[in-house]
Formats: C-alpha cells, sequence, structure tokens
C-alpha cells in the first residue's frame, strides 16, 4: 500500500509540475487520506533536527538549512513553511523514492508545535529545537499551558538532542520532562541594550511551573523573554551550553564562544533564532567558519524582516501573526530614529484565527518618530480602532479596506516604511508592495 500511495502522489506532484503549480501540501493531503499509516513507510539513515515555537520556527530551520549546507551537506528542509504532517508528508514524498528512501545527510523541518507529536509518532527524531510559547490563533492551537502540557507528555519519552531556550521559562521548563534524557542544551542571551526591568508587551509565564513561586527577572528582552529565576527552588538556573554576548544590533553583530559573528538582522528577535540555530548544529561538529559564512549572507525574503526600496523609499515587510510578533515588529520601528509610516494588514481568515482579539495587546503606545498608522485587511478598521484606543493621534490613521489603495496610500509620502501583516495577508501584502 505504501508503494502504491507514493506512486499515485509522485503522478500528482509531476502533473502539478506541467500546471506550474507548487501543490503545497496537497500531495501529503491525499497520501494521508489513502493510508493513515504513510509515515512509517520511509526509511531514513540521516540526522532529522526539527524546530518548533509560536515564533521564530522558519526563520531557525531555515539557518540550520543553510548553516548544514555550507558545510557541504545534502539537506533536506521544508524551507517554505507547510509545517503541519500533510506538508510534512508532501517534503518527504517529493525526495524519497517508490519504496519510501530518502538520500540525504540531514533531515531539517519546521513542526506546527500542536503536530509534533503527530508528525514524530513513526517518524525517527534525533535533534528537537524549542523557541518560544506565546499565545497564538487561541480558537485553533488553544490555551498555551495545554499546547505546553502535550509537548512535555511528548517528552517523557524523548531520549533525544533537546535544545531549550532558557530566557523563556514556558520552553526551560521543558528540560525537566524526562529526568533520564541526559541530552538537554540550553542557550541564553546577555541582556542587549534595549532590554528593560519591567515587561513592557503580554507574555506568559510568570509564576514557577514547579512551586508556584512568581519568578524574578533581572531585566526582559521583550515579552516574557529575559533573564528569569524562580527565587523558591532555583527553577532557572540551568547550565548554559551556548551563550551570545555582546549584542551589537547597529552594526549586527554579536559574540558566542569568543568568536564574532556578522548577520543581516537587526532584531532581538533573530538574535534567538541564531542562537537556536547555532546550538542545534553545533551538535554535529560544523566547523566555526561555516557557521560565520552561513549567517553573514543568511537572508529571508519571504516577509520575515524583508528589506525593499519602493519608490526610493526603504522599506522593511514583516509577519506578525500573534500579539509577540506583532510587538516585536514594533520594537524594530522604534529603536529606527528615522522618520517612518507604519502598514498594519490583518486578516480574520480561518488559518488566522477568527478571534482578533489579540490586537489589543499589541503596544502601539510611544511610537518614535511614526508620521501614519495605515490599516488595512479583512478587520482593517478593527485595527484602526486599536491605534485609535491606543492614544496615537487619529489625524493620522488611515483605514482602507482595499490592499491595493492602503499601499497606494503608504507610498504617497517619501519616507522610511514598515509593513505588518499577519499570516494570510503577508504574502498578498509583499506582492502589492513589490508591484507598486
Amino acid at each position: 500500500m505504501g508503494f502504491l500511495t507514493i506512486l499515485f502522489t509522485k503522478i500528482i506532484i509531476f502533473m502539478l509540475k506541467i500546471a506550474k503549480k507548487n501543490g503545497g501540501n496537497l500531495p501529503g493531503k491525499l497520501a494521508y487520506k489513502m493510508n493513515k499509516n504513510i509515515i512509517k513507510y520511509f526509511k531514513l539513515n540521516c540526522p532529522v533536527i526539527a524546530v518548533v515555537g509560536t515564533n521564530g520556527k522558519t526563520m531557525t530551520n531555515n539557518s540550520v538549512n543553510r548553516i548544514l549546507t555550507q558545510s557541504g551537506a545534502n539537506v533536506i528542509s521544508n524551507l517554505q513553511g507547510n509545517n503541519m504532517e500533510t506538508g510534512i508528508l508532501s517534503l518527504l514524498i517529493r525526495n524519497s523514492s517508490l519504496t519510501g528512501k530518502i538520500k540525504a545527510d540531514y533531515l531539517t523541518l519546521e513542526v506546527d508545535e500542536s503536530y509534533l507529536p503527530v508528525v514524530f509518532k513513526d517518524l525517527r527524531l534525533d535533534t528537537l529545537v524549542v523557541l518560544d510559547f506565546f499565545r497564538d490563533q487561541l480558537d485553533r492551537v488553544g490555551e498555551v499551558e495545554s499546547l505546553i502540557l502535550k509537548i512535555n507528555e511528548f517528552l517523557k519519552t524523548y531520549k533525544g538532542n533537546l535544545v531549550l531556550n532558557n530566557d523563556d521559562p514556558n520552553v526551560a521548563r521543558l528540560g525537566k520532562a524526562n529526568p533520564e534524557n541526559e541530552n538537554i542544551f540550553y542557550f541564553s542571551v546577555d541582556k542587549y541594550k534595549f532590554a528593560s526591568e519591567e515587561m513592557k508587551e503580554a507574555g506568559e509565564g510568570k509564576f514557577c511551573p514547579f512551586c508556584s513561586t512568581k519568578l524574578e527577572y533581572a531585566y526582559y528582552q521583550y515579552a516574557h523573554i529575559g533573564k528569569f529565576k524562580c527565587p523558591k527552588c532555583n527553577f532557572g538556573n540551568n547550565e548554559i551550553y551556548k551563550l551570545i554576548k555582546n549584542v551589537d544590533l547597529e552594526n549586527r553583530t554579536f559574540e558566542i564562544d569568543d568568536e564574532l559573528f556578522k548577520i543581516q538582522f537587526n532584531s532581538i528577535y533573530s538574535i534567538y533564532n541564531f542562537a537556536a540555530a547555532i546550538t542545534a548544529t553545533s551538535l554535529y561538529n560544523i566547523k566555526t567558519e561555516d557557521v560565520k559564512q552561513a549567517l553573514e549572507n543568511f537572508v529571508l525574503n519571504n516577509g520575515r524582516q524583508e528589506k525593499l526600496v519602493i519608490k526610493e523609499c526603504e522599506t522593511v515587510i514583516n509577519l506578525a501573526k500573534n500579539p509577540t510578533g506583532a510587538n516585536v515588529s514594533l520594537r524594530l520601528v522604534n529603536e529606527d530614529n528615522d522618520p517612518k509610516d507604519v502598514l498594519f494588514v490583518l486578516n480574520d481568515n480561518v488559518a488566522d484565527g477568527k478571534d482578533v482579539s489579540w490586537i489589543y495587546d499589541i503596544n502601539f503606545s510611544n511610537l518614535n518618530n511614526v508620521n501614519r498608522i495605515i490599516t488595512s485587511g479583512t478587520r482593517a478598521y478593527d485595527m484602526a480602532i486599536c491605534v485609535k484606543n491606543s492614544g496615537f493621534p487619529v489625524s493620522q490613521i488611515e483605514a482602507y479596506l482595499d490592499l491595493g489603495e492602503a499601499v497606494k496610500a503608504l507610498y504617497s509620502t517619501k519616507c522610511k516604511k514598515y509593513a505588518i501583516s499577519n499570516y494570510t495577508a503577508i504574502q498578498d501584502t509583499r506582492q502589492a508592495i513589490k508591484s507598486f
């Protein structure tokens, strides 16, 4: 049955290619309908690295891919996302023989957190990277705690490499899921220039998950990410495997293991993604020079801090699908002293989550040198009201249901532009801006 399933879906993939269509996760959907146990059929003899977390999966997975590729390895990855079981099935089918054999030096995957136990029930997993946990798509994912408990249950029997963000208490707690697993590797980032003593944005996990005592923070990097400890049981005081120091966002550099790294990104959020990627690949003895070269030229041209010049205006496009993503994007805006306009595109399609109440956790207060905020998308007016309620001047808010009109308004003035869009809006926003 496995042979026939792969044969049929490969024919579908071939037909899609003739029609100049990618197909996304369609082959995987068809394969799963034909054989719900198809994933057992694949034969992998290479390390499998998976990345999960609310924010940063794509950047981290793509960074891991770039580092391993730079080292000369043959790497298969879902670089465009498609991170649920059907999308991952599509990737495996595209890269397998009819007998299910996959030839590669590494398989790296970004995986939707909810589907981690599903994907790796029958697929090997050597290294799991956990980035962060925030509220996201509540009507699909549910509350953060229920998601953490689901992953914690999966990890109770997992004995492979586990790479954890020690600066997120929701992630660090997973290191205790399986006391028999000695392959736990924590990464951390030293305090950076714009860290604060108080939480400035919405965050999760304010209390110790083991003794319920309120956590004490030395500083917050963003949201609830920062240097914390439990004053009662000492939770958070873990041995750090990789520590990033001397973060310089202006010059886009940081240090790790006394080595200076140069990157193309200027956000603390990106630094954490690179910390995760470096930690994961260090477990496979990749040369430092290969890591440096891979990250120095690494960019994402898919709406993740994508930089363009449109009508002589510097433009930055960024995805924000939850409060933390939006607040990190606004941090980029506020850390830039140049005059600028901001476009915020908000949809409420099924893939976004119909509940958009999360926008009221976005911190629009004290914006630095922002001339106008333009809103668009299916919930353009909701976003405009949210911005108005934050205290931003009404005369400087413009709302357009039509995205083309919003982009036209955005470029009606000459200054730097920031475009922030949620999940289903991001590609339409990119296209509208690039074709303006």
